[in-house]
Protein backbone atom coordinates (compact mmCIF):
# COMPACT_ATOMS: atom_id res chain seq x y z
CA UNK A 1 0.00 0.00 0.00
CA UNK A 2 1.38 3.38 -0.97
CA UNK A 3 1.78 6.37 1.36
CA UNK A 4 -1.08 8.07 -0.40
CA UNK A 5 -3.45 5.24 0.53
CA UNK A 6 -2.25 5.26 4.12
CA UNK A 7 -3.02 8.90 4.64
CA UNK A 8 -6.40 9.94 6.03
CA UNK A 9 -8.95 12.06 4.26
CA UNK A 10 -7.99 15.04 6.40
CA UNK A 11 -4.33 15.01 5.38
CA UNK A 12 -3.09 13.80 2.03
CA UNK A 13 -0.17 14.38 -0.33
CA UNK A 14 -0.55 16.60 -3.40
CA UNK A 15 -0.88 15.02 -6.84
CA UNK A 16 2.65 16.04 -7.84
CA UNK A 17 4.27 13.86 -5.15
CA UNK A 18 5.69 10.63 -6.69
CA UNK A 19 3.61 7.49 -6.05
CA UNK A 20 6.33 5.64 -4.14
CA UNK A 21 7.81 8.66 -2.36
CA UNK A 22 8.70 8.44 1.31
CA UNK A 23 8.94 11.25 3.82
CA UNK A 24 11.38 13.30 1.74
CA UNK A 25 8.36 15.19 0.41
CA UNK A 26 7.20 16.86 3.61
CA UNK A 27 4.36 18.84 2.06
CA UNK A 28 0.85 17.70 2.90
CA UNK A 29 -2.47 19.29 2.06
CA UNK A 30 -5.23 19.62 4.61
CA UNK A 31 -8.73 19.50 3.21
CA UNK A 32 -10.80 22.57 3.84
CA UNK A 33 -14.22 22.68 5.42
CA UNK A 34 -17.09 23.59 3.14
CA UNK A 35 -19.14 26.51 4.47
CA UNK A 36 -22.80 25.91 3.66
CA UNK A 37 -24.35 28.96 5.26
CA UNK A 38 -23.40 32.62 5.56
CA UNK A 39 -24.13 32.62 9.29
CA UNK A 40 -21.85 29.67 10.06
CA UNK A 41 -18.86 30.80 12.13
CA UNK A 42 -15.46 29.23 12.52
CA UNK A 43 -15.39 27.10 15.65
CA UNK A 44 -13.57 28.79 18.50
CA UNK A 45 -13.37 32.17 16.74
CA UNK A 46 -13.90 35.13 19.04
CA UNK A 47 -14.43 38.75 18.17
CA UNK A 48 -12.12 41.08 20.07
CA UNK A 49 -13.95 43.21 22.57
CA UNK A 50 -13.80 46.95 21.90
CA UNK A 51 -11.58 48.64 24.46
CA UNK A 52 -12.30 51.96 26.12
CA UNK A 53 -9.80 54.84 26.21
CA UNK A 54 -9.08 54.03 29.88
CA UNK A 55 -8.34 50.39 29.01
CA UNK A 56 -6.00 51.37 26.18
CA UNK A 57 -4.09 53.83 28.39
CA UNK A 58 -3.92 51.48 31.38
CA UNK A 59 -2.78 48.56 29.23
CA UNK A 60 0.02 50.55 27.58
CA UNK A 61 1.28 51.95 30.90
CA UNK A 62 1.39 48.39 32.27
CA UNK A 63 3.31 47.34 29.15
CA UNK A 64 0.65 44.80 28.24
CA UNK A 65 2.01 43.64 24.88
CA UNK A 66 -1.40 42.71 23.45
CA UNK A 67 -3.01 46.04 24.35
CA UNK A 68 0.09 47.94 23.20
CA UNK A 69 -0.18 46.23 19.82
CA UNK A 70 -3.93 46.98 19.66
CA UNK A 71 -3.24 50.62 20.52
CA UNK A 72 -0.85 50.91 17.58
CA UNK A 73 -3.43 49.24 15.33
CA UNK A 74 -5.97 51.82 16.51
CA UNK A 75 -3.55 54.62 15.64
CA UNK A 76 -2.86 53.20 12.18
CA UNK A 77 -6.56 52.95 11.34
CA UNK A 78 -7.96 55.39 8.78
CA UNK A 79 -11.41 55.34 10.42
CA UNK A 80 -12.56 58.73 11.72
CA UNK A 81 -14.03 57.07 14.82
CA UNK A 82 -10.70 55.34 15.52
CA UNK A 83 -8.81 58.56 14.86
CA UNK A 84 -10.75 60.46 17.52
CA UNK A 85 -10.26 57.69 20.07
CA UNK A 86 -6.56 57.32 19.27
CA UNK A 87 -5.99 61.04 19.72
CA UNK A 88 -7.51 60.89 23.20
CA UNK A 89 -5.34 57.88 24.04
CA UNK A 90 -2.20 59.63 22.78
CA UNK A 91 -3.07 62.80 24.69
CA UNK A 92 -3.16 60.83 27.93
CA UNK A 93 0.00 58.87 27.13
CA UNK A 94 2.04 61.94 26.14
CA UNK A 95 3.17 62.85 29.70
CA UNK A 96 4.75 59.38 30.00
CA UNK A 97 6.71 59.58 26.75
CA UNK A 98 9.98 61.17 25.67
CA UNK A 99 12.35 59.22 27.92
CA UNK A 100 13.81 56.79 25.37
CA UNK A 101 16.76 57.03 23.01
CA UNK A 102 15.37 57.03 19.46
CA UNK A 103 17.62 55.43 16.85
CA UNK A 104 17.01 55.35 13.10
CA UNK A 105 18.69 52.60 11.09
CA UNK A 106 18.67 52.64 7.32
CA UNK A 107 20.77 51.53 4.39
CA UNK A 108 20.79 49.88 1.02
CA UNK A 109 18.68 46.73 0.51
CA UNK A 110 20.66 43.62 1.41
CA UNK A 111 22.98 45.45 3.81
CA UNK A 112 21.80 43.25 6.68
CA UNK A 113 19.86 45.87 8.63
CA UNK A 114 17.45 43.39 10.21
CA UNK A 115 20.24 41.03 11.23
CA UNK A 116 22.22 43.92 12.68
CA UNK A 117 19.17 45.08 14.66
CA UNK A 118 18.67 41.56 16.01
CA UNK A 119 22.32 41.25 17.10
CA UNK A 120 22.35 44.74 18.61
CA UNK A 121 18.95 44.23 20.20
CA UNK A 122 19.85 40.96 21.90
CA UNK A 123 23.03 42.61 23.21
CA UNK A 124 21.06 45.56 24.62
CA UNK A 125 18.48 43.32 26.28
CA UNK A 126 21.36 41.41 27.83
CA UNK A 127 22.51 44.72 29.30
CA UNK A 128 19.10 45.23 30.92
CA UNK A 129 17.42 47.56 28.41
CA UNK A 130 13.85 47.28 27.13
CA UNK A 131 13.75 47.56 23.35
CA UNK A 132 11.02 48.47 20.85
CA UNK A 133 11.70 47.86 17.16
CA UNK A 134 9.52 49.61 14.59
CA UNK A 135 10.02 48.37 11.06
CA UNK A 136 8.37 49.68 7.92
CA UNK A 137 7.78 47.21 5.10
CA UNK A 138 7.03 48.28 1.53
CA UNK A 139 3.40 48.13 0.41
CA UNK A 140 2.43 47.01 -3.05
CA UNK A 141 1.41 49.90 -5.28
CA UNK A 142 -1.16 47.56 -6.86
CA UNK A 143 -2.73 45.55 -4.04
CA UNK A 144 -1.57 47.82 -1.17
CA UNK A 145 -0.51 44.63 0.64
CA UNK A 146 2.72 44.12 2.57
CA UNK A 147 4.67 41.00 3.52
CA UNK A 148 5.72 42.32 6.96
CA UNK A 149 8.63 39.89 7.13
CA UNK A 150 10.87 41.65 9.64
CA UNK A 151 9.49 39.70 12.59
CA UNK A 152 10.43 36.51 10.74
CA UNK A 153 13.95 37.77 10.03
CA UNK A 154 14.39 38.71 13.71
CA UNK A 155 13.29 35.34 15.02
CA UNK A 156 15.62 35.26 18.05
CA UNK A 157 14.93 38.86 19.06
CA UNK A 158 11.16 38.43 18.72
CA UNK A 159 11.26 35.76 21.45
CA UNK A 160 12.82 38.13 23.99
CA UNK A 161 10.41 39.20 26.74
CA UNK A 162 11.85 42.73 26.91
CA UNK A 163 11.57 43.33 23.17
CA UNK A 164 8.54 44.52 21.23
CA UNK A 165 8.70 44.31 17.43
CA UNK A 166 6.06 46.07 15.37
CA UNK A 167 6.18 45.71 11.58
CA UNK A 168 3.94 48.18 9.77
CA UNK A 169 3.10 48.61 6.07
CA UNK A 170 4.29 51.80 4.42
CA UNK A 171 0.85 52.29 2.88
CA UNK A 172 2.44 53.58 -0.29
CA UNK A 173 3.79 56.71 1.41
CA UNK A 174 6.86 58.21 -0.25
CA UNK A 175 10.03 56.67 1.14
CA UNK A 176 8.20 53.94 2.99
CA UNK A 177 7.83 55.61 6.38
CA UNK A 178 4.44 54.84 7.91
CA UNK A 179 2.36 57.95 8.53
CA UNK A 180 1.73 57.04 12.15
CA UNK A 181 5.30 56.18 13.15
CA UNK A 182 5.65 59.24 15.40
CA UNK A 183 2.51 58.32 17.33
CA UNK A 184 3.76 54.75 17.63
CA UNK A 185 6.98 56.04 19.21
CA UNK A 186 4.88 57.82 21.84
CA UNK A 187 3.05 54.58 22.67
CA UNK A 188 6.27 52.57 22.96
CA UNK A 189 7.87 55.15 25.22
CA UNK A 190 4.79 55.29 27.45
CA UNK A 191 4.96 51.49 27.69
CA UNK A 192 8.40 51.88 29.26
CA UNK A 193 10.78 50.95 26.45
CA UNK A 194 14.21 52.54 26.94
CA UNK A 195 15.31 52.35 23.32
CA UNK A 196 13.22 52.70 20.17
CA UNK A 197 14.81 51.47 16.94
CA UNK A 198 13.24 52.45 13.62
CA UNK A 199 14.26 50.51 10.53
CA UNK A 200 13.41 51.89 7.10
CA UNK A 201 13.24 50.18 3.74
CA UNK A 202 16.27 52.09 2.54
CA UNK A 203 14.88 53.43 -0.73
CA UNK A 204 16.20 56.98 -0.62
CA UNK A 205 13.66 59.48 0.67
CA UNK A 206 12.57 57.58 3.79
CA UNK A 207 15.84 58.44 5.52
CA UNK A 208 14.96 62.16 5.52
CA UNK A 209 11.65 61.46 7.23
CA UNK A 210 13.18 59.14 9.82
CA UNK A 211 15.89 61.70 10.57
CA UNK A 212 13.09 64.09 11.63
CA UNK A 213 11.88 61.73 14.37
CA UNK A 214 15.03 60.15 15.84
CA UNK A 215 17.98 61.28 17.95
CA UNK A 216 20.70 59.16 16.34
CA UNK A 217 20.77 58.09 12.69
CA UNK A 218 22.87 55.10 11.56
CA UNK A 219 23.53 54.36 7.90
CA UNK A 220 24.32 50.69 7.22
CA UNK A 221 26.30 49.80 4.10
CA UNK A 222 28.29 46.89 2.71
CA UNK A 223 31.44 46.64 0.64
CA UNK A 224 31.94 44.86 -2.65
CA UNK A 225 29.04 46.51 -4.44
CA UNK A 226 31.12 48.43 -6.98
CA UNK A 227 31.76 52.15 -6.52
CA UNK A 228 29.96 52.57 -3.20
CA UNK A 229 30.48 56.31 -2.97
CA UNK A 230 28.64 56.77 -6.26
CA UNK A 231 25.86 54.44 -5.13
CA UNK A 232 24.86 56.47 -2.06
CA UNK A 233 23.34 59.92 -2.27
CA UNK A 234 25.34 62.66 -0.63
CA UNK A 235 22.20 63.77 1.17
CA UNK A 236 21.95 60.47 3.06
CA UNK A 237 25.55 60.79 4.23
CA UNK A 238 24.86 64.34 5.39
CA UNK A 239 22.07 63.30 7.76
CA UNK A 240 23.98 60.36 9.30
CA UNK A 241 25.52 60.43 12.77
CA UNK A 242 27.53 57.29 12.01
CA UNK A 243 28.16 54.88 9.13
CA UNK A 244 28.54 51.12 9.65
CA UNK A 245 30.12 48.83 7.06
CA UNK A 246 28.34 45.56 7.79
CA UNK A 247 29.38 42.00 6.81
CA UNK A 248 33.01 42.72 7.75
CA UNK A 249 33.87 39.06 8.20
CA UNK A 250 35.64 36.22 6.41
CA UNK A 251 37.02 36.97 2.96
CA UNK A 252 35.09 40.23 2.89
CA UNK A 253 36.99 41.79 5.79
CA UNK A 254 39.73 43.39 3.68
CA UNK A 255 37.19 44.87 1.26
CA UNK A 256 35.24 46.24 4.22
CA UNK A 257 38.38 47.91 5.57
CA UNK A 258 38.95 49.56 2.19
CA UNK A 259 35.36 50.82 2.15
CA UNK A 260 35.78 52.13 5.68
CA UNK A 261 38.78 54.21 4.55
CA UNK A 262 36.83 55.64 1.61
CA UNK A 263 33.79 56.58 3.70
CA UNK A 264 35.89 58.00 6.52
CA UNK A 265 37.54 60.30 4.00
CA UNK A 266 34.19 61.29 2.51
CA UNK A 267 32.75 62.12 5.94
CA UNK A 268 35.54 64.66 6.55
CA UNK A 269 34.17 66.79 3.70
CA UNK A 270 30.57 66.72 4.89
CA UNK A 271 29.22 69.19 7.43
CA UNK A 272 27.86 67.23 10.44
CA UNK A 273 24.12 67.51 10.98
CA UNK A 274 24.53 67.33 14.76
CA UNK A 275 26.28 70.16 16.56
CA UNK A 276 29.55 69.25 18.33
CA UNK A 277 29.52 65.79 16.79
CA UNK A 278 31.80 64.27 14.14
CA UNK A 279 30.33 61.23 12.32
CA UNK A 280 32.66 58.25 11.95
CA UNK A 281 32.67 55.05 9.94
CA UNK A 282 32.79 51.69 11.73
CA UNK A 283 33.24 48.06 10.75
CA UNK A 284 30.84 45.45 12.06
CA UNK A 285 29.49 41.98 11.41
CA UNK A 286 25.91 41.29 12.41
CA UNK A 287 26.63 37.60 11.84
CA UNK A 288 29.56 37.27 14.26
CA UNK A 289 28.83 40.27 16.50
CA UNK A 290 32.16 41.90 15.64
CA UNK A 291 32.06 45.68 16.14
CA UNK A 292 28.39 45.80 17.19
CA UNK A 293 29.24 46.78 20.76
CA UNK A 294 31.36 49.65 19.38
CA UNK A 295 28.28 51.01 17.65
CA UNK A 296 26.35 51.03 20.92
CA UNK A 297 29.21 52.77 22.72
CA UNK A 298 29.15 55.43 20.00
CA UNK A 299 25.41 55.90 20.48
CA UNK A 300 25.80 56.29 24.25
CA UNK A 301 28.61 58.78 23.73
CA UNK A 302 26.41 60.70 21.30
CA UNK A 303 23.55 60.85 23.82
CA UNK A 304 25.83 62.10 26.58
CA UNK A 305 27.46 64.83 24.48
CA UNK A 306 24.23 66.14 22.96
CA UNK A 307 22.43 66.20 26.30
CA UNK A 308 25.29 68.08 27.95
CA UNK A 309 25.29 70.67 25.16
CA UNK A 310 21.50 71.01 25.21
CA UNK A 311 21.25 70.00 21.54
CA UNK A 312 19.39 66.77 22.38
CA UNK A 313 16.40 68.63 23.82
CA UNK A 314 16.69 71.37 21.20
CA UNK A 315 16.37 68.83 18.40
CA UNK A 316 13.40 67.13 20.10
CA UNK A 317 11.54 70.46 20.27
CA UNK A 318 12.32 71.22 16.61
CA UNK A 319 11.06 67.77 15.61
CA UNK A 320 7.80 68.31 17.51
CA UNK A 321 7.24 71.59 15.69
CA UNK A 322 8.02 69.94 12.35
CA UNK A 323 5.51 67.24 13.24
CA UNK A 324 2.82 69.93 13.59
CA UNK A 325 3.41 71.28 10.09
CA UNK A 326 3.65 67.78 8.61
CA UNK A 327 0.22 66.95 10.01
CA UNK A 328 -1.16 70.20 8.56
CA UNK A 329 0.29 69.40 5.13
CA UNK A 330 -1.16 65.89 5.19
CA UNK A 331 -4.59 67.12 6.24
CA UNK A 332 -4.64 69.85 3.59
CA UNK A 333 -3.68 67.34 0.93
CA UNK A 334 -6.31 64.85 2.10
CA UNK A 335 -9.04 67.52 2.24
CA UNK A 336 -8.09 68.77 -1.21
CA UNK A 337 -8.39 65.38 -2.92
CA UNK A 338 -11.54 64.40 -1.00
CA UNK A 339 -13.35 67.58 -2.07
CA UNK A 340 -16.24 66.67 -4.43
CA UNK A 341 -15.83 69.78 -6.59
CA UNK A 342 -12.12 69.10 -6.99
CA UNK A 343 -12.79 65.48 -7.91
CA UNK A 344 -15.21 66.57 -10.66
CA UNK A 345 -12.69 69.13 -11.93
CA UNK A 346 -9.90 66.55 -11.94
CA UNK A 347 -11.95 64.40 -14.32
CA UNK A 348 -12.24 67.34 -16.74
CA UNK A 349 -8.59 68.35 -16.32
CA UNK A 350 -7.41 64.80 -16.96
CA UNK A 351 -9.18 64.74 -20.32
CA UNK A 352 -7.72 68.13 -21.31
CA UNK A 353 -4.19 67.06 -20.29
CA UNK A 354 -4.44 63.87 -22.32
CA UNK A 355 -5.55 65.85 -25.37
CA UNK A 356 -2.74 68.34 -24.89
CA UNK A 357 -5.19 71.24 -24.66
CA UNK A 358 -3.96 72.70 -21.36
CA UNK A 359 -0.63 73.29 -19.65
CA UNK A 360 0.04 71.39 -16.40
CA UNK A 361 0.65 74.69 -14.58
CA UNK A 362 -2.70 76.07 -15.81
CA UNK A 363 -4.42 72.83 -14.81
CA UNK A 364 -2.98 73.07 -11.30
CA UNK A 365 -4.16 76.68 -10.97
CA UNK A 366 -7.68 75.72 -12.06
CA UNK A 367 -7.83 72.93 -9.46
CA UNK A 368 -6.59 75.21 -6.67
CA UNK A 369 -9.09 77.87 -7.73
CA UNK A 370 -11.89 75.28 -7.60
CA UNK A 371 -10.88 74.32 -4.06
CA UNK A 372 -10.43 77.81 -2.63
CA UNK A 373 -13.52 79.45 -4.17
CA UNK A 374 -15.85 77.38 -1.97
Amino acid sequence: MTDKKKTSQDSYKPDWVPENAGQEFATKVVKGKRITGKTEKRQGAKKLRTLSVDEYVSGVLKCDRTITARTITLIESNSQEHFEKSQEVLKRLLPYSGKSLRIGISGIPGAGKSTLIETLGCDLIGKGYKLAVLTVDPSSSVSKGSILGDKVRMEKLSREENCFIRPSPSGGILGGVARKTRETITVCEAAGFDIVLIETMGVGQSEITVRSMVDFFLLVLISGGGDELQGIKRGVMEISDAVAINKADGDNLEKAKLSQTEYSLALKYIKPITRNWEPKCYLCSALTGYGVDNLWEEMKKFEKITKQSGFFEERRKAQSLEWVFTIIEENLKENFYNDKAVQREITKITSLIHKGEILPTTAAEKLLHTYYKK
